[in-house]
This record gives structure tokens, C-alpha cells and sequence, in this order.
């Protein structure tokens, strides 16, 4: 494929921005289009037309195991033609599979669950659906073993801002695309063809749920084990925790996620992905949250394995990790739109400083570019990186671009505050460049990240290119990588090893199944967030 190498133009003042932790929410969303005046972007490479023109609405909905079935919602029609509208009902009682069918859409009308939740350590025996069981409020005393499968290319939208999929504990979803094929969950108004580079918030997204250990409880305590919580702004129950960090929710492979985080309650938002006490027997890989109106993607405690993680125009955190949460992540972008987001990374259990375990997140192969003025940002996070709050971080291999910012924020607080364990990363900032408050100061932050040791350098000139600064140039690619694999075994270690996420060896695993916009255009091999595909 051709690789795009169109430098971008950086700001140069400081900036304030917001942070969310696992109580806080920064940028309200909306049930449609919202408009922002950003700055210009630059315009990325056009996206060749579809070969196809446009696609004819299916004859009717498919027949599923489900005993509730799918509803015929008619059509619906926009730019790239006419779809039957196949409305899924709002509890999937029995595994089904959603086939793809050229020309058919299925719907959320609201919240769909996927089973029903057995409890904190329900059983793994199925338990049958009765007239007494046709909802989700109350947990069951085992589980439903219910499996959500999507075939590749299938096309999910939500109907309402208030739909999201709700993957409830004791079910898994199975939706696994491919690169030419992704599986794609999108808003109303994007079929409808009335989004563009500032749209986001128009629907929930998608939520797995499962038994890992969590801490800042709602529900039990950390010291007894029965330590649960509750999914943020959820009207009915949609709990999650437990005590298997090799919790198994199901897999999402080759997905875009696109414009979610609608607001479900008072200051609570959904991700474009929100994973909640699920384990490493999830796999989560070549997945795209674009354009969430709250953080690409938030992780509750459990133990989590992703690879393959693009986050494009958050308008808050494009990663956030928190409540104990375990995750081991590998090759990823966050771009949040230029002029929007809070920061680039929340990592934090603030407020309970006590819990165990605390939040750890091994972050590697990763490109991190901020793009805005001081005029842009919000009140409380105050740089592009602000870790805070009982959690241990290493970052390795890995390129912060933030040259209008300060790069990293510490906040000191609890007897064993936020660590922070950096290995041939660089940053881009602004002059002050570090951050500390509580009982850390700009120097000790400094300190931690210690530029000139570790192959780590605070005053990197970056040579990225392609619309949205992913890919790397000469500068990056001089930079010695670490060796990941010490860290952990899931870590790979790429011939040539490097930093960042793609370089001309690297280039490949991104093409295909994303979607292009202003912010990051991925090249012709993909096409365009705001369309559909036809084919």
C-alpha cells in the first residue's frame, strides 16, 4: 500500500485540560449531531469513490434462533442507498448469529442485553429463560451462556442515543471481522448520511461485562472479595466484577466503534468500548472507537490483552484505565480531533488509594499525538498524560507528541502514590513539560521519567507522518527500542524492533478495516468514517 507522509502543522502554547477517573465525566454528548469550531485540519488524502454506487434495501430480516426473532423496521435511506432495517429485540435470550446481507442494517432500539447475568460467581450451568426471567433487572442464579456471534461486515446502528449493547456477565459476544470485512457499529445519522469530522455522542456503545476483580466497590468490599460495581449512568442493573481476572467475555476482532457516548445518566457517559471486570481469556484486537464523545476506550478492573487499538477524535480520554484494572496493551494510536479532548491517557483508581490491587497498565508500541491551543481545553488534567491515584505504569517504545502541552502530569496521592517506569519513549511538549501536584512535583516527575537513561528522551523532534501523525519517520525509527517481552510474555518484539506503532516494516495492520476522516486518514485501502461501505 502507499504510506502517507504529510507532515502536520503543531501548535506551540500551553493548554489546560480536564480529567475523568472512574467517578468523573468531562464532555456531555448528545443524541445528534454536535458541532464544534475546531481549528482547520489539514485535509486528508481523498478516499476514492466506492466501486460499487449504491446498495438496494434486502427483502426482509433473517431468521434467528432468538424465540423473539428480529423486527422489520422497514427502510432506511442515505447517501449510499436504501437498507432494510432489522431491529434487534432487547433481550437476546438464545445465542443467535446476525449474518451479513448486503443492503441490512440491525438496529438497537434502546438498550439490548446479551443474556442475562448469573451473579457475582453464578454457575456455569445455563439457566433457561422463564415468563418470570424476560429481563435483566434482577440476576439470576445462573448463568444464561448466551453468545452474541456478528458476521463480518455486519453493520449494527444504534436507533436512539439511549441504545447500547450490554454484554452481561455469564455471555459472550463473537464478533469477529477481518480486514477487508469490519464489523461495524455506528449511529442513525451515519446511515442517514448527516455526519462529519465534528459529529460524536450519538448513541451508547458497547459494553462487556464480566467477573474480573475490581476495586472502588459499590457493591461488597475489597477486604471481603465481593467487590462489584455498577455500569456509569445505567438506568436497570448492568453490574460487573468478581474474582476471575481470566474472565472470558467472547472477542472483537477487525470492529469500528463510531460515534458513540451518548449520556445514560447524570455525568455518566459511555466509551466508544467499555470493558468491566472482563480477563484475559477476552481477546480484544484491530478495533477503532472513532469519534466518542467520551474516551475511545475505558477499562473497569480485570485483567485485559489488546493489540491492534486505534482511538480517533475522543473528545475526552482516548485511553483511560482504571478501578484496578490489569491491561497490557501493544501497537496504539490515539488521536483525538484537533482542538478536542481532555487528555490522551487517564490512568488512576482515585479515591481509594487502599484498594488492591492497584491499577498497573504495561503500555507499548504506542504513538500519542495532541493537537490544540491553550483555548481548547478543559479544567482539571492540565497535560497530555496524567496519571494519578494507586495505579503502576510502564510505557515502552513509545512516541508523545504534545508540543502546545505539558506531556506528562503526577498527582501524588495516597501512602504509595502513582508510579510511573518509561523505557525508549520520547515526548514533544512544551517547555514546562512535566507536571506534579499532591505530594509530587514538576521535578520529581521528571525524575521518574528520566530522560537520558533508558533510551527516553524529553526534548524529541518528531519526524511522524500521515493525517493524524501515526506513522513513523527517520527520528523515530534512530531511537533504540526496548525489548518488551521481558514485561510480559503476551508483549511481541517486531524485526526491526521499534518505537512507536508503524513504521514501512509495521505498516500493514492497520489497512482495510478502519475508517478515514480529517483526523487520521489510513490511506485508500480504507474508506470513510462518515459513509458507509457498499458492498
Amino acid at each position: 500500500m502507499t504510506n502517507f507522509h504529510g507532515m502536520l502543522l503543531l501548535g506551540a502554547s500551553a493548554l489546560v485540560l480536564t480529567g475523568c477517573g472512574a467517578g468523573d465525566v468531562a464532555s456531555p454528548g448528545t443524541g445528534g449531531n454536535v458541532t464544534i469550531n475546531n481549528p482547520a485540519a489539514p485535509a486528508p488524502t481523498p478516499t476514492p469513490a466506492p466501486t460499487s454506487s449504491t446498495v438496494t434495501a434486502a427483502a426482509g430480516c433473517p431468521t434467528i434462533a432468538d424465540p423473539q426473532g428480529l423486527t422489520d423496521g422497514g427502510t432506511i435511506s442515505g447517501p449510499t442507498g436504501s437498507y432494510r432495517v432489522c431491529r434487534l429485540p432487547s433481550l437476546i435470550r438464545s445465542s443467535i448469529t446476525l449474518p451479513k446481507i448486503t443492503g441490512l442494517v440491525y438496529e438497537m432500539n434502546g438498550r439490548v442485553n446479551v443474556g442475562c447475568d448469573g451473579g457475582f460467581s453464578a454457575p456455569t450451568a445455563g439457566a433457561p429463560f422463564t415468563s418470570t426471567t424476560i429481563g435483566c433487572t434482577t440476576p439470576l442464579t445462573a448463568d444464561t451462556n448466551v453468545t452474541l456471534t456478528i458476521a463480518p461486515g455486519a453493520i449494527l446502528f444504534g436507533g436512539t442515543g439511549q441504545s447500547w449493547l450490554a454484554v452481561n456477565r455469564g455471555n459472550r459476544i463473537s464478533a469477529v471481522g477481518n480486514a477487508s470485512q469490519p464489523i461495524i457499529f455506528t449511529s442513525r445519522d451515519n446511515i442517514l448520511g448527516l455526519n462529519d469530522d465534528t459529529s460524536q455522542g450519538q448513541w451508547g456503545g458497547v459494553v462487556l461485562m464480566g467477573r474480573g476483580i475490581v476495586t472502588d466497590c459499590r457493591v461488597g468490599t475489597v477486604a471481603s472479595q465481593t467487590c462489584e460495581r455498577d455500569t456509569e449512568g445505567a438506568a436497570d442493573l448492568a453490574r460487573f466484577g468478581g474474582r476471575d481476572n481470566a474472565y472470558n467475555a467472547g472477542r472483537m476482532s477487525f470492529v469500528q466503534i463510531r460515534y458513540s457516548g451518548f449520556v445514560l445518566g447524570a455525568n455518566s457517559e459511555l466509551q466508544g468500548l467499555t470493558t468491566e471486570g472482563v480477563g484475559t481469556g477476552t481477546v480484544l484486537d484491530h478495533i477503532q472507537s472513532h469519534n466518542s464523545s467520551d474516551d475511545g476506550v475505558e477499562m473497569f478492573g480485570g485483567a485485559i490483552n489488546m493489540t491492534h487499538f486505534i482511538a480517533s477524535g475522543a473528545d475526552d480520554d482516548s485511553l483511560d484505565v482504571d478501578t484496578g484494572a490489569q491491561a497490557n496493551l501493544q501497537y496504539v494510536m490515539l488521536l483525538p480531533r484537533p482542538g478536542r479532548g481532555d487528555g490522551l491517557m487517564e490512568i488512576d483508581s482515585n479515591g481509594n488509594e487502599a484498594d488492591t490491587p492497584r491499577t498497573k497498565l504495561n503500555l507499548v508500541n504506542f504513538v500519542a499525538v495532541q493537537r490544540q491551543t491553550s483555548s481548547d481545553n478543559e479544567a482539571n488534567a492540565q497535560a497530555a498524560i496524567f496519571l494519578r491515584g494507586n495505579s503502576d505504569n510502564t510505557f515502552a517504545n513509545g512516541v508523545i507528541v504534545a508540543p502546545s502541552n505539558e506531556c506528562i502530569r503526577m498527582n501524588g496521592s495516597g501512602t504509595t502514590p502513582a508510579t510511573l517506569a518509561a523505557r525508549s519513549v520520547v515526548l514533544q511538549c512544551n517547555a514546562t513539560k512535566f507536571l506534579g501536584s499532591g505530594s509530587f512535583n514538576a521535578t520529581q516527575v521528571a525524575g521518574f521519567f528520566g530522560s537520558g537513561s533508558n533510551n527516553n528522551n524529553d526534548a524529541f523532534t518528531n519526524s511522524l507522518t500521515g493525517t493524524g501523525l501515526y506513522f513513523n519517520g527517520a527520528n523515530e525509527n534512530a531511537v533504540t527500542a526496548f525489548d518488551a517481552n521481558s514485561l510480559s510474555s503476551f508483549f511481541q518484539v517486531p524485526s526491526p524492533n521499534r518505537i512507536g506503532a508503524a513504521w514501512t516494516e509495521n505498516n500493514q495492520w492497520y489497512v482495510g478495516w478502519t475508517c478515514n476522516s480529517a483526523t487520521a486518514n489510513f490511506g485508500s485501502g480504507s474508506s470513510a468514517c462518515a459513509s458507509l461501505p457498499t458492498t
